[in-house]
């Protein structure tokens, strides 16, 4: 009894470090009802700060590596050689190859999109998006007709906060979340890339309806704005909105629903605070600037997220899924339509930081472990019948 008394007390002491606003909630939500036990298995390992995953038609994983690298997986956890064709990265501090993602039509194409940190001139570097082929032999495989599609613009220097997480639309449009390149400022400076989401389609041409084309000082590409360094992307398939879970400084990591042409807000509202201790936000909200519907204080360090669609567990069917570096844990979180309702946190007992999560086609979760001997874990769920 004493032990669930003194829980319940953290999670009150951590609600009321949350300002209920709009539709921004509290910073915990409680903990849910319907919990099921997972069985855990680590199907590969030896992966160095693995950063994306698919799942493949054939069952096979694709993964990124972030010093440059992407490899197969099959499901018994044979490891191939890096694939041939990969472009060089700028494999400094967070920087390097981190995002992956399918074509629509991949099954007939074999066409995907790659998300990295590419060289630039005079040492310096941007988040790049490429479409290549994949070509597969019985091992492994390569790149073929690697063609960039999108650069980050302006170059930058350092290797914080690139983003780079991608994600398809129903429409066939492509999504890409891009940081601030820790320099906050330019979230809120239309004519750069910096702390934006971006919608190209796949070949990388503006789409006609995109909301800031032919408006003087904005690059057409933005989507949304006032972002500060999203590793999380997502469409919710119900509605097909797409869903950015973005890094706060300390505190006021957020969940947002990206929508055409909204500010939200970062560095000016916010419910986190500088590294140093100091203030940082004017306020938690401001007229023009979207609330959060879900953020926390303490940080999670929050990456990779994955809404369920299995009926394998019918109580986590709709729930998103959200990767935590540094809470070290896989964040379940229960949704009432666009409102968390609850959070469950799972994998504590691993002590891992998870940078990746996604749903295979049996109903069980594939998750990437960030570390330099990285793991691929298969999170199974009622593994108790």
């Amino acid at each position: 009894m004493y032990r669930r008394v003194k829980l319940c007390a953290l999670v009150v002491g951590w609600a009321v470090l949350g300002v209920q606003s709009g539709l921004a909630q509290i910073t915990r939500a409680p903990a849910p009802e319907n919990t099921v036990p997972v069985t855990v298995e680590t199907v590969a390992k030896g992966l160095e700060h693995p950063w994306g995953l698919q799942v493949l038609p054939d069952g096979r994983m694709i993964v990124t590596e972030r010093p440059g690298r992407i490899r197969l997986v099959d499901q018994k956890g044979a490891v191939s050689p890096p694939l041939t064709g990969v472009p060089a990265v700028a494999a400094t501090n967070q920087g390097g190859m981190l995002d992956i993602v399918l074509a629509p039509d991949f099954a007939a194409s074999s066409l995907l999109h790659i998300c990295y940190a590419e060289p630039r001139e005079g040492r310096t570097n941007g988040s790049t998006v490429a479409r290549a082929r994949l070509v597969r032999d019985g091992t492994g495989g390569r790149l073929d007709d690697v063609t960039i599609v999108f650069r980050q613009q302006p170059a930058a220097t350092g290797g914080l906060h690139f983003g780079c997480r991608l994600t398809f639309a129903p429409d066939g449009r492509l999504f890409v979340a891009l940081g601030e390149r820790f320099q906050m400022q330019y979230a809120q400076d239309l004519s750069r890339h910096w702390g934006k989401v971006v919608r190209i389609e796949a070949d990388g041409r503006v789409p006609a309806d995109n909301p800031f084309v032919g408006k003087a000082d904005a690059s057409p590409e933005i989507w949304s704005w006032g972002h500060r360094n999203p590793q999380s992307a997502a469409i919710e398939p119900e509605s097909g909105q797409l869903w950015v879970v973005e890094h706060g400084p300390r505190g006021g990591d957020e969940v947002n629903i990206a929508k055409a042409g909204l500010n939200y807000g970062w560095p000016i509202i916010g419910y986190g605070i500088d590294y140093s201790g100091a203030k940082l936000h004017e306020s938690a909200q401001r007229d023009g600037m979207e609330q959060p519907i879900y953020y926390w204080v303490p940080s999670i360090a929050p990456s990779g997220m994955t809404f369920y669609t299995s009926d394998r567990e019918p109580s986590w069917k709709g729930n998103l899924f959200v990767g935590g570096l540094v809470s070290r844990a896989l964040h379940r979180l229960v949704r009432a339509g666009d409102k968390i309702v609850g959070e469950e946190v799972l994998l504590k007992d691993v002590g891992e930081r998870i940078r990746d999560v996604r749903q295979g086609p049996d109903g069980a979760l594939w998750v990437l472990t960030d570390s330099p001997d990285g793991k691929l874990l298969k999170i199974s769920p009622r593994a108790a019948r």
